[in-house]
Parts: structure tokens; C-alpha cells; sequence
């Protein structure tokens, strides 16, 4: 591929909004770079994506240490990319990596220790070729460090230069609300709370989203499309090959696609065709949709071609739900045993 110029109207189209109280603005959608950018993929086709998603407005671009296969592949694929292709851009980007799960055997390659969280990001810079990232996460609650050291982690991370700001993942609301804080008296608030949201999966609306605007947190949505649940991939009962459930990720159970979950995302789709959308489409303008202080900041979409980006990136022009289709998409809309982060990581406290 040839010498990028990014495209001179890629702010024309695609709006942003503020992070919480910060001044950090993040577009309605952004690219999330967990299931599509390891070593099972080609590099240039990576690059197709993150090329087409800038020229679009996308300037978000979220990672963290284990995105791959393997673990660290992510970061170094987009690394190169970025000093191939977006050096000239990086003040524009935001660009975010977390730490948390597991990169390797032994104690201090997971959890939430100072030790590893701040190691982690280290090596993430080292992948990327960065000096700072914008933003970096604790990736999960560790229940076997006190949280007081995991958020003395984040704010050495940001007073030493390594980060920008500071976010947490998958929290349970009542322990974001004591990370916020603590953190809050260390100088160093937490701006951004991200975690799994999707017609399938509405466990932040029982009092995570609450918490996060209380804090003047922003939320960062992920697996808005139910690990492609809320797509058209699945709607005739059979799997596709190349998919997630196909392919066998660690994301996936089997338990996930049953013909229940099915009759519902069915029931969806038939809504989103009366709304001019696909499933894909309307599931995110769901989650983007007007709630007030509790609105979503942001989604992060995954995209396997230039061309899907774009079909999801349609969504944020139609966010608006008429009181009768919510009611209508309510009935369908109900938890469905996709969210394995809560499970894992977290306490309902």
C-alpha cells in the first residue's frame, strides 16, 4: 500500500463527546482492536481498517496488552502500523491499552499488583513505540489486591508521564464508586469506566451507569453486538466457518447461541428492518441512544473489513428511538448469559 494521507473532511461526519468531566473527547463510535488484529491476520488488512476508520472520524482506537493471538501481537501489529502510517497524526489519536488478565505463568503476569499493572504498561509503550498512551485501564478487579494498590498503579501510571488518564473495567458499581475515590484523593480522577453493554447484556443499566455519571465518568461501551449475537451471522440457526463461534474464541461459549437467544435477536432484527437498519446497526444506535447522565460516551466496534466499519458506522445516523419502539425492542432486549467478563471478574457488591 501506498504513502497514507489521511482524508481532509474526516471530522466532518462522525460527532464526539466529552469523557465524563474531562476534557477528553472520544468519538460516538470507536475501533476496538481485540478480535481482529493478532497473528491470525494479515498486516494489511489491519491496515485497510485503521486507515478507512481515520479517514471516517474514528481517532479512537482501543487495545490492551493481551489482544492477539498471541498475547502482545495486537499492540505490535498496530505499533507498526502506526509509525508506518499515522506518525504525523499521533496528537490526534487517542490511543488506550489496559492491563489485568493473564500474559503469562506465574504470579506477576496478571491481576492488579503494582508490580504487574505497571510492568504491563511498560511493555505495551515498548510494542507500540509510545511514549504515552491516553488513556490506561485496570482491565479488571483483582480481588486478591487491595484495591488501594491497583489504584496507586493508575495514578503512578499518569504522574509519570506514561499515561494521560486513568479508567477502569468491568467494575461492580459499588467498588467504582470507592476507586473513584480513592482516586479523586490522589489528584488523579478516573475519567472513563468501560465495560460490556448490549441488548443482550444490560447489567450497567442496574446501577453501573448511575455510578459512572455520579463520578463524572464517561463509559466506554464494549461487545455492543453480543459477540456478533446482534448481527446477521447467526439469524438461520447455522455457524459460520470464519466466525467467532466457528473459529472457537475464547470469547465464545456454546451455551451463547441457543434457540432462544435466537428467537430474540430474530425479534430484533425484524425491528431494525422497520427502522431501516440491520440488527448490527440498530444494536449499536441502542446503545448509544439518549439516556440522559447515563448516556454511553462511546462503543467500540470490531471489524474484520473496511467495508464492516462502515456498514456499523452508519448506526450513529439514526440514534433516536420512538417510546413504542423501546417498548418494542424491551420485550426482546433482556440479559442472555453473554456477559463472561461479570462472571469472571467481578463481585455484585
Amino acid at each position: 500500500m501506498g504513502t497514507y494521507v489521511a482524508s481532509e473532511d474526516r471530522y466532518d461526519s462522525l460527532e464526539f463527546r466529552t469523557c465524563g468531566r474531562s476534557g477528553l473527547r472520544l468519538p460516538r463510535l470507536s475501533l476496538g482492536l481485540w478480535q481482529n488484529f493478532g497473528g491470525d491476520r494479515g498486516l494489511e488488512g489491519q491496515r485497510r481498517i485503521l486507515r478507512r476508520a481515520f479517514d471516517l472520524g474514528v481517532f479512537h482506537f482501543d487495545l490492551a496488552n493481551n489482544y492477539g493471538p498471541p498475547p502482545g501481537r495486537a499492540e505490535e501489529n498496530f505499533g507498526r502500523i502506526l509509525s508506518e502510517d499515522f506518525g504525523p497524526y499521533r496528537e490526534e489519536l487517542v490511543i488506550t491499552t489496559k492491563a489485568g488478565y493473564v500474559m503469562g505463568p506465574g504470579p506477576h503476569l496478571r491481576g492488579g499488583s503494582r508490580k504487574y499493572l505497571l510492568s504491563s504498561l511498560d511493555q505495551s509503550l515498548k510494542r507500540m513505540g509510545l511514549d504515552y498512551v491516553d488513556i490506561f485501564y485496570s482491565h479488571r478487579p483483582d480481588p486478591d489486591t487491595p484495591l488501594e494498590e491497583t489504584m496507586l498503579a493508575l495514578h503512578h501510571a499518569v504522574v509519570s508521564g506514561r499515561a494521560m488518564y486513568a479508567g477502569i473495567s468491568s467494575y461492580a458499581p459499588s467498588l467504582t464508586r470507592r476507586a473513584a475515590a480513592i482516586m479523586r484523593d490522589l489528584g488523579t480522577p478516573l475519567i472513563v469506566h468501560q465495560s460490556s453493554y448490549s441488548m443482550l447484556n444490560r447489567w450497567v443499566e442496574d446501577g453501573l451507569l448511575e455510578a459512572a455519571a455520579d463520578e463524572g465518568m464517561g463509559v466506554v461501551a464494549f461487545s455492543p453486538l453480543a459477540q456478533g449475537l446482534l448481527t446477521s451471522r447467526y439469524l438461520d440457526g447455522s455457524v459460520p466457518t470464519d466466525s467467532r463461534a466457528g473459529i472457537g474464541r475464547p470469547s465464545w461459549r456454546e451455551n451463547m447461541l441457543t434457540e432462544e437467544v435466537l428467537g430474540r435477536a430474530r425479534a430484533l432484527n425484524q425491528i431494525a428492518a422497520e427502522r431501516g437498519q440491520t440488527l448490527a446497526q440498530m444494536a449499536l444506535s441502542w446503545v448509544l441512544r439518549d439516556q440522559g447522565p447515563r448516556t454511553v460516551t462511546t462503543a467500540l466496534v470490531g471489524a474484520s473489513s473496511a467495508e464492516q466499519l462502515e456498514q456499523n458506522l452508519k448506526a450513529v445516523e439514526n440514534t433516536d428511538f420512538s417510546e413504542e419502539e423501546l417498548r418494542d425492542i424491551d420485550r426482546w432486549a433482556v440479559d442472555s448469559d453473554v456477559n463472561i467478563w461479570w462472571a469472571a471478574t467481578a463481585s455484585k457488591e
